[in-house]
């Protein structure tokens, strides 16, 4: 149900994201699901955000450093099982991370569930941020996480 995602940049490089795995694997956390996309992208949609309200909080000529230097990083978002043990061992080793409520679902893996679920988000009229999952092939369940506008409609409403 609720859930605390962590998000983070790692440098978009090789093996970042194995030495990650490896800090968490090596201290017992399990990822149970993770996605992964290059900051520019995150990085121009609080550009495009910024010029629609108008607030500046840098001048013109950051922004256009900070995307380019964004490029050199990926978003990493995850949901861990110990997740405070995770975040224990991201502080030690000096990643900057922030962590977020999330709604995670299991769900039937079969086709048109999926649609149910967001269906339901629809009705209520929240907003979903963004999503990731996935499932097995041939697997009788799927995982997806979900970043509402609003966790704690979105909680009361799949609370079963």
């Amino acid at each position: 149900m609720v859930r605390t995602e962590i998000s983070l940049f790692l440098r978009n490089v090789p093996g970042e994201l194995g030495k990650l795995a490896s800090l968490l694997g090596e201290a017992g956390v399990n990822i149970d699901a993770l996605t992964i996309q290059d900051a520019s992208e995150y990085v121009q949609e609080l550009f495009k955000a910024r010029g629609k309200s108008l607030k500046r909080i840098a001048p013109a000529a950051s922004y256009g450093s900070m995307q380019k230097d964004s490029a050199d990083y990926a978003l990493i978002r995850l949901l861990v099982e110990r997740t405070d043990k995770a975040i224990d061992i991201l502080s030690k080793e000096g990643y900057l991370f922030d962590i977020l409520p999330v709604i995670a679902l299991e769900i039937e893996n079969r086709p048109g569930t999926l649609a149910e679920i967001t269906r339901k988000f629809g009705e209520e009229g929240i907003n979903i941020n963004y999503v990731y999952g996935s499932a097995l092939p041939r697997g009788k369940k799927s995982l997806f996480v979900f970043c509402p506008e609003n966790i704690e409609l979105a909680a009361r409403i799949f609370k079963d």
